[in-house]
C-alpha cells in the first residue's frame, strides 16, 4: 500500500470548485469516484504522521530532526529555535517560512555565535542547518505553537504566564541583537529578507524505540522534512527525500509526504497551487493508478490534513472494478 500525506489540499468547497473546474485531473477524479472518501477533524501534518506511525503527539520535533541531521540526541530535552522573519501584513505580524530567508551557512553561524550568550540561561544553541536551529535545554520548557502551523499566519505573542517570562525576555533580547547585527545590515543593503526573531517549538526528548508497530506496517518514509526523516530513523525504516514521483520501488508499504501544496494554500497563491496540483496528478496519482490497474500496487491511501478539516481517501485494487461509478470532484473533499 502507498500512503500519501498531502497537506494544503483542502480549501473551502466553493474555493476547490473554482480552483479546479478547468483542470484535467483524470487520475484524481477516477480515484475519488471509485474509492471510499471519509472526512476527519482538522489535523496537522505532524499529527497525521504520528497517527499512522503510532507515535504520541505532539512530536518532539527538535530531537527527531537532530537524529536525522546530526546524531542521536541522547537523554536530553531539546527545543527547535529557528531563525524567522516576522513581517507586517494587513496590520498584523505574519510568520514567514525560514526557508525563504535563504540563509548561508556563514550567515547562520555568525548569528548563532552572537545569540548564544543571550540564550545561555535557557540552553545550548546548536545549528543543524542554516534554517534549522536547536536548543539543548537546561530545564524543561513550556509548550509553544508549532512553527509549521504558524507559517503564513498571524504571529501569536507568547503567553503572559510566569512559565514564559524567561522566554519572553530572551527572545526580546535576541530581536534587539538581530536588528543591529552586521549580517542583517549586509542583507538589508543587498535587498534580502532580515532575520528578526527566533521561533521556539517542538520541545521534548526522543521517545524510546521498542519493536514499534510502525516497523511492521510501513517500511519506508519519503519526505524532505528532517522531522519526518528522524521518525524514520527512530522506527528503523528506510527513508529518503521525497522522490520526483511514484515509480518502481522495493518498498512494500511506503509513506510519502507531498507538501508542495501547503505553502501556496497558506498564502492564497492560487496559480502556484494549481501548478503543484497538476504536478501531483502527473507524478504521483497517474502512476499510482496505473500501478493499481496492473497489480503492482494493492491499495492507495491518501490523507489530506488541514486547518479547516481533514479527509482520507482509500482505494483498493478491487475498487477499480466498480466501473459504474462516475468520477468524483475534488470539491467533495472539502468540509460541508
Amino acid at each position: 500500500m502507498l500512503t500519501l500525506i498531502v497537506p494544503g489540499l483542502i480549501w473551502t468547497r466553493q474555493a476547490l470548485a473554482d480552483l479546479t473546474y478547468d483542470l484535467p485531473l483524470p487520475a484524481f477524479t477516477a480515484l475519488l469516484g471509485r474509492g471510499r472518501l471519509s472526512r476527519r477533524p482538522p489535523q496537522s501534518t505532524a499529527a497525521a504522521l504520528a497517527e499512522i506511525c503510532a507515535l504520541d503527539a505532539p512530536l518532539p520535533a527538535a530531537a527527531l530532526r537532530r537524529l536525522a541531521l546530526r546524531e542521536h540526541p541522547g537523554n536530553h530535552d531539546w527545543l527547535c529555535l529557528d531563525p524567522v522573519r516576522l513581517r507586517f501584513a494587513d496590520r498584523t505580524l505574519v510568520v514567514d517560512d525560514p526557508q525563504q530567508l535563504e540563509l548561508s551557512g556563514e550567515e547562520s553561524a555568525a548569528l548563532a555565535v552572537a545569540l548564544a550568550p543571550v540564550l545561555a540561561a535557557l540552553g545550548e544553541l546548536e545549528v543543524l542547518s542554516p534554517h534549522t536551529w536547536n536548543l539543548r535545554l537546561s530545564a524543561a520548557a513550556p509548550a509553544f505553537q508549532s512553527l509549521p502551523d504558524a507559517v503564513g499566519r498571524a504571529a501569536s505573542p507568547l503567553p503572559l504566564d510566569a512559565a514564559y517570562a524567561a522566554w519572553r525576555h530572551a527572545i526580546s533580547e535576541a530581536q534587539v541583537l538581530l536588528h543591529a547585527h552586521p549580517v542583517n545590515q549586509a542583507r538589508e543593503a543587498a535587498g534580502k529578507p532580515l532575520v528578526n526573531s527566533l521561533w521556539p517549538w517542538g520541545g521534548g526528548r526522543l521517545p524510546e524505540f521498542d519493536n514499534h508497530a510502525c516497523a511492521t506496517t510501513h517500511d519506508a518514509l519519503w519526505s524532505d522534512d528532517p522531522v519526518a526523516q528522524g521518525m524514520a530513523r527512530l522506527l528503523q525504516i528506510d527513508h529518503s527525500a521525497l522522490p520526483t514521483g511514484f515509480g518502481s520501488t522495493n518498498a512494500r508499504a511506503p509513506v510519502a509526504v507531498f507538501d508542495a501544496l501547503e505553502h501556496p494554500s497558506r498564502t492564497g497563491d492560487a496559480l502556484l497551487w494549481r501548478e503543484q496540483l497538476e504536478r501531483f496528478e502527473a507524478d504521483w496519482l497517474t502512476p499510482a493508478l496505473g500501478a493499481l490497474r496492473t497489480d503492482r500496487l494493492d491499495a492507495l491511501r491518501l490523507l489530506a490534513p488541514g486547518d479547516l478539516a481533514a479527509a482520507e481517501l482509500n482505494v483498493s485494487r478491487r475498487d477499480l472494478w466498480k466501473f459504474w461509478r462516475k468520477p468524483g470532484a475534488l470539491a467533495e473533499m472539502a468540509p460541508p
